[in-house]
């Protein structure tokens, strides 16, 4: 590790969390120290302590890490207040539990070196990691790693095969540019979803990963808790999976209801009439919410900062402006309105006595379900143009 003269000078920040690890934070910092110094790296290294109460803090200054000290507790917090903290153009970030080998930090400054904005490690076989036997559990390695991956690479393109590997490297621009809101295990899958999402140049090191070198307190991660939080946070970034698709298969279904409700289709003994026609109703009702909440998530999460903007999204409100959606609602609003006054006059004509069940719910059904949706097209006009509107 090269002498530095200033801030300047540093080209690598190797940033470790650390909550509570003695037994191997010295060990890592160590080893850390020694790929920097082997390889000619102007480099430092920072360590976040995020609240230890055992002897992390001298253990870590004692191998020659700077520590900082994050109040806020969690895996993100603890990052970013050590990213924040550090000076390097890259950062290269990785576990304080001796399960990474700190020995490769000068393969992922290679590739960054040579125009990646982000080099992730892979431990599994499928992206020519190695887990050594004891370093994963098997619910982790054969169900919780695999299929999370799988996920973010067809929600979000992630050109990944780990994307809960924790030893990873990056540029402090492409971090800056990302604005990273998660201060948990989240972090770690929000850094590549977001990167994904805005088209950086995104690479993959294999590694190999070891057991946990701690034996005075059980991993910080917790199978079931942090699986569920990683598939909400999943959902949440991708309004499209947790809204739209839904939604439009809600509708579709709900119109396939109706095709066979309205003429009253019989397949065998089956006979599809009005009780058909009101379980379709609910189909298209509630489809058509989720359609538009898929807009208000896309439009909110756009306008905060959460998702990066998307030009086919703002491309499709140069066709569907507030004024085009009140005039879509007062239609369906008109349509509906229709329907339920046919059914008034059917009801006159019979001299405001009993109906025909069968035949006045194929004209109330209908009407009420498109006097719903056009009330909710008028509402959801105006709401999402008070999203779009800018802070000054």
């Amino acid at each position: 590790m090269r002498e530095m003269d200033g801030p300047g000078d540093i080209e690598l920040s190797v940033v470790m969390p650390c909550l509570d690890e003695a037994e191997t934070v010295g060990r890592c910092v160590e080893a850390a120290r020694r790929a920097l110094e082997g390889a000619g790296i102007a480099g430092e290294i920072v360590v976040a302590d995020n609240g230890s109460r055992d002897a992390s803090v001298e253990a870590a200054s004692r191998a020659g890490a700077r520590v900082v000290h994050v109040a806020e507790r969690g895996y993100g917090s603890a990052l970013m207040g050590g990213i924040t903290a550090s000076r390097g153009r890259f950062v290269v970030m990785g576990d304080a539990d001796a399960s990474y080998d700190f020995g490769e930090i000068p393969r992922f400054l290679e590739a960054l070196r040579g125009g990646r904005e982000m080099v992730v490690g892979c431990r599994l076989p499928g992206g020519g990691g190695r887990v050594v036997p004891g370093a994963m559990p098997v619910l982790h390695r054969f169900l919780g790693n695999p299929m999370f991956t799988w996920l973010g690479r067809l929600m979000f393109g992630v050109p990944v095969h780990d994307v809960y590997c924790g030893l990873r490297g990056f540029s402090r621009d492409l971090c800056g540019r990302l604005d990273l809101r998660c201060t948990g295990m989240e972090f770690a899958t929000e850094m590549v979803i977001k990167a994904s999402l805005i088209g950086a140049r995104v690479g993959e090191v294999p590694i190999t990963l070891y057991p946990d070198g701690r034996s005075a307190h059980r991993p910080h991660l917790k199978t079931f808790r942090d699986g569920w939080r990683t598939l909400s946070f999943f959902l949440m970034c991708s309004p499209r999976w947790l809204y739209l698709l839904p939604g439009v298969g809600l509708v579709l279904a709900g119109l396939v209801g109706y095709a066979l409700a309205l003429p009253g289709v019989r397949i065998g003994a089956a006979v599809f009439d009005a009780h058909t026609l009101l379980f379709a109703s609910l189909a298209v009702l509630t489809g058509y919410q989720a359609m538009l909440f898929a807009v208000f998530a896309k439009t909110f999460a756009i306008s905060e900062g959460i998702l990066p903007p998307d030009q086919s999204f703002r491309r499709a409100f140069r066709l569907v402006n507030l004024e085009r959606g009140l005039v879509a609602g007062c239609v369906a609003l008109a349509f509906g309105v229709a329907l339920l006054g046919r059914a008034i006059v059917l009801w006159w004509e019979a001299g405001f006595g009993r109906l025909d069940y069968a035949s006045t719910m194929r004209v109330v059904v209908p009407g009420v379900t498109l006097a719903s949706i056009g009330f909710q097209t008028v509402w959801a006009a105006f709401f999402v143009a008070i999203l779009r509107m800018r802070r000054r």
